[in-house]
């Protein structure tokens, strides 16, 4: 039995641990029977040793995404090696140190503006990096982190995430017609690389503990990767500009 992604060919960025979605996701799309390639920033060569824990051989592409120059080669590396693309998927965020842990209220607006860089106007920037690969339509899916709430020790990355949740909705509108979706999955807390560099995470993972009707485990990213696969896959061809919680139920629960 084949696959949900055969014959897909996958561009999956933010692959930075074994621990972190973007891997499981990988994981998962390759035994799902998509051909895939990685992104890697600022040291792909911690990508290339993690991408060796993958079923399959794949290769390993540096790109900064507030770097013009990658942006405009990107299309051409990806092409000489899978011909096109049918999915990508945005698994990027960065805040400054300054823009998280309690300090919201005394962040100097050059680190909001690295946040709101990295984390939300890439979606855009990436998205249109692959377009010319897009030929036949495909998938876009971004990782958020609900925005509709103030989170203990996230500071500006909230507003970051609201701004990535706009912006796919934004992507979503402008290339429909090109048969393009984009989509986001709302993922709960996880001990990923991108939590350590939260102050505080614990704080914030402790609401799971008693406000999730799901049991949530801070140390499994394999439903969100699921989810991940799920969008790239031909199972949603009308629905885009959607955020898909896989957080356990708690987005559904008042207190």
């Amino acid at each position: 039995m084949s696959g949900i992604l055969e014959g897909k060919r996958i561009l999956i960025t933010g692959v930075l641990m074994e621990s972190s979605i973007a891997f499981h996701a990988a994981k998962l799309a390759q035994e799902q029977g998509a051909e895939i390639i990685l992104t890697a920033f600022p040291r792909p060569t911690l990508t290339e040793r993690i991408a060796k824990k993958l079923p399959k051989p794949t290769k390993v592409i540096e790109l900064d995404v507030t770097n013009d120059e990658h942006l405009g080669r990107l299309a051409d590396l990806v092409g000489e090696e899978l011909g096109g693309l049918d999915g990508v998927v945005h698994s990027i965020g960065f805040a400054p140190q300054d823009a998280l842990g309690g300090n919201f209220l005394n962040t100097p607006f050059e680190s909001v503006a690295t946040a709101m860089h990295v984390s939300a106007y890439s979606l855009k920037s990436l998205t249109m990096a692959c377009l010319p690969l897009m030929q036949n339509g495909g998938s876009v899916v971004g990782l958020t982190f609900d925005a509709q709430y103030a989170w203990p020790q996230y500071d500006w990355m909230g507003p970051a995430k609201a701004a990535l949740e706009a912006t796919s909705r934004y992507v979503a509108r402008d290339l429909g017609k090109q048969n393009i979706r984009c989509n986001l999955i709302s993922a709960g807390p996880l001990a990923s690389m991108a939590a350590k560099s939260i102050p505080g995470f614990s704080d914030l993972a402790a609401v799971w503990d008693h406000r999730s009707p799901l049991e949530w485990d801070l140390k499994d990213p394999e439903p969100a990767g699921k989810g991940i696969v799920a969008l790239l896959s031909d199972w949603f061809p009308k629905t885009t500009g959607e955020i898909i919680h896989v957080d356990g139920g708690l987005h559904a629960i008042g207190a």
